[in-house]
């Protein structure tokens, strides 16, 4: 990790955003990068309402064994396999289980699984850290931004200050965990290096406050973004005016 990145982040995020909530990274790697491995849970659980404790500060580390949802173990790269019936799971239901109907129908969501990409990180640990918490030791591969409306504003604007076509930012179809991982880390590994929003999952909106989505940015797209923050509209009255009104909501 870019000390120095770290640091100039820290500090353009407090005069650009006041106070508001630093972003979490990922890494995928073959240890536990320094961090505390999770519980094992004992029931039912979502990764992204155990993620809460790293956005306050918490070091986690997850291998396989760690994460108990069968969706969630699939968007991180721990399966290629889902649940049996699953496309009945996500659609309308059967006689054995009730549709979440998020899809039309069960053909349908074999289609859209069909599709999907496997990630290349078998028998690999993910690691979990706050942005302050980073050391020179870990490599992030994608930041996550927990953002109310204006702090998105201010990230949406400033990930496609350097682009001139219109979709630098994307917003897969996915679970919450799908969206603030499987999507942004295959775009890390991508030319384009996309921005993903999401958290429009329903079942994980109850982890994350009413007015809160994600902004996974690949790291060599957030470095590029942190590069120039002071060149863009950040500097101008146009950014203070809402900045003010950050601050004040705080």
């Amino acid at each position: 990790m870019n000390i120095l990145l770290k640091e100039t982040f820290l500090k353009l995020w407090k005069k650009y955003f006041g106070n508001t909530e630093l972003p979490i990274v990922f890494y995928y790697t073959e240890g536990n990068g320094g961090a505390e491995w999770a519980e094992k849970p004992k029931g039912r659980s979502c990764i992204i309402c155990e993620l809460a404790k790293v956005r306050n500060g918490k070091s986690l580390v997850y291998n396989a064994e760690r994460v108990m949802c069968g969706g969630a173990k699939r968007y991180l790269g721990f399966t290629d396999k889902m649940r049996p019936g699953f496309e009945y799971f996500l659609s309308c239901g059967n006689d054995q289980m009730e549709g979440e109907r998020y899809i039309k129908t069960p053909a349908m969501v074999k289609d859209l699984m069909k599709n999907q990409k496997t990630l290349p990180v078998k028998d690999k640990n993910i690691v979990f850290k706050r942005w302050d918490n980073l050391t020179v030791n870990d490599n992030p591969e994608v930041v996550i931004f927990f953002a109310r409306p204006d702090i998105l504003s201010g990230l949406f604007t400033l990930a496609n200050f350097d682009q001139t076509e219109p979709n630098g930012t994307i917003t897969p179809f996915g679970s919450g965990c799908g969206t603030m991982i499987h999507y942004p880390y295959l775009e890390s590994m991508s030319e384009r290096q996309r921005v993903v929003i999401g958290m429009f999952d329903p079942s994980a909106r109850p982890c994350v406050p009413e007015d809160v989505l994600t902004f996974a940015v690949p790291m060599k797209r957030f470095e590029k973004m942190t590069s120039y923050m002071e060149e863009s509209f950040l500097i101008t009255g146009t950014w203070n005016t809402v900045r003010n009104r950050i601050n004040i909501e705080r």
